[in-house]
């Protein structure tokens, strides 16, 4: 299973995410659709989230065993709020469709800094 944590503060400003797990939605030895829809989400937000919109990242990943965690090292801009808006309307998708047997998305609430 793979169980994504958003990480957001009282105020529900984005301070991080981190995906955890294989989903093991496909039989034995066939392509595990699910994974890879989990993966093309939070790989293309953090590309997008450094690329297009210039934020600072600290991204660490172990594609093994299907961790990845981003930490956002600044308040984010209105255009990676809605991209990371998008990666978790995706997410919850996902989690709808293939049920939390595969995918699980839990938010952690931290006081502000």
């Amino acid at each position: 299973m793979t169980t994504v944590v958003i990480r957001r503060t009282k105020a529900q400003r984005y301070m991080g995410f981190t995906c955890m797990g294989h989903a093991d939605y496909a039989k034995p030895g066939k392509p595990d659709i699910l994974c890879a829809s989990i993966s093309v989400l939070v790989i293309n937000t953090i590309n997008s989230l450094e690329e297009l919109a210039g934020e600072a990242l600290q991204v660490s990943s172990d594609e093994k065993t299907g961790f990845i965690q981003c930490v956002m090292e600044s308040d984010l801009q209105e255009k990676s709020v809605f991209l990371m808006d998008s990666m978790v309307f995706g997410l919850q998708q996902l989690a709808r469709t293939y049920g939390e047997k595969y995918l699980t998305i839990k938010f952690e609430t931290f006081e502000e800094v």
